[in-house]
Formats: structure tokens, C-alpha cells, sequence
């Protein structure tokens, strides 16, 4: 075995179960269906641009290696374009378990800070990519569109809504700067 191949393994006396079922109560009910194929991972777009695996992180989970799934940055690599869940011969709905983990993790504290600072940013203005407004507003006349897109940016009280809804579930605090 080499040096490479002896930091990827585990000794692993017991499963930890409680992950696998926080998983599947979370989004991710087929997970234990997995049976390893690499369907998912040979048909990730992601995957063949990064180190990301598929597989591997529901491999992982499977051992209940909950820290190491949602402590590690690859789980934020997906893009959930959803072609790993259209070929996954044992409907595992790999995406769905993905997203699942990653709500476990950002309810544990782990987030990318780039998905964090979307996240602020449809909070503060309804929109993952909000516009300049003084800039937009003229080009997008020039081009004969309306001045504000049809997005929250024309309408304050869906922003106000949303904001309501972050601060009553909690996510306004799951995506709020650690600082704060």
C-alpha cells in the first residue's frame, strides 16, 4: 500500500449509524441502496474537472465518517445538474444525498464561505447576483428592457418576505458571518 493510499484508510470499528439515518431523514432516503458502481462518479461533469467523487463521499457516509463528509470541501463541489441521479441504476438519487449532507453540515457550522456569501446576498437582496443599479438601469433601457429585471430586485416586499422567512427558520444565523 502506499503512503497515498495509507492516509485514505480507515480503521473503522463501528458504523455510525446515526449519520446514515440523519441522512436519509435530511433528503437522502436510498443512500443505503449504493452498492458502489462509480455510475455517479464516471458521469459527473464536476468530477472530471476536480478531485470530486461522488462516490466516494456516499462511500464515506456509508461508513459513518460524518466529520470527514462534512468537514471536506469536495461536498460543495457538486452542481446539481442531476446527471449522476438520471443514470444511478439503484435510484439512489446521489444529488438528493448531497444536498442532504450538506444541510447537515451547514447545520454543523461547515459551509464554503463563496455558497455563504450567496447566500447573503439573496437575504440582503432577494438575489444570489443583485444589480448595480445606476449602471443596469441604463444599459438595460438602451437595450429596450424595463430599467429594474422582473426579479426581487422590482419587488422590495418579496425581499422583505424572504428575509422574514430566513430569520424564522434560522437561516438568516446558519449563513451569518462567524464574526457576528
Amino acid at each position: 500500500m502506499t503512503s497515498a493510499e495509507q492516509e485514505d484508510f480507515h480503521l473503522i470499528d463501528e458504523v455510525d449509524t446515526e449519520f446514515v439515518d440523519m441522512i436519509k431523514n435530511t433528503g437522502g432516503p436510498n443512500i443505503q441502496s449504493c452498492y458502489q458502481c462509480g455510475t455517479c462518479s464516471g458521469s459527473c461533469p464536476a468530477g472530471s474537472r476536480t478531485n470530486y467523487l461522488v462516490r466516494g463521499i456516499i462511500r464515506k457516509a456509508l461508513l459513518g465518517l460524518k466529520e470527514e463528509v462534512i468537514s471536506g470541501q469536495e461536498l460543495w463541489f457538486c452542481t446539481t445538474c442531476y446527471t449522476c441521479t438520471d443514470r444511478c441504476p439503484q435510484d439512489v438519487k446521489p444529488t438528493d444525498v448531497i444536498k442532504a449532507i450538506r444541510n447537515v453540515a451547514v447545520a454543523e457550522g461547515y459551509m464554503l464561505e463563496p455558497h455563504q456569501k450567496v447566500a447573503q446576498k439573496v437575504l440582503e437582496a432577494g438575489h444570489a447576483v443583485p444589480l448595480d443599479k445606476e449602471s443596469w438601469e441604463k444599459l438595460r433601457e438602451k437595450v429596450g428592457l424595463p430599467p429594474v429585471p422582473p426579479n426581487a430586485s422590482s419587488h422590495p416586499e418579496a425581499i422583505e418576505d424572504i428575509k422574514k422567512i430566513a430569520k424564522k427558520t434560522g437561516f438568516d444565523k446558519l449563513v451569518a458571518d462567524k464574526e457576528e
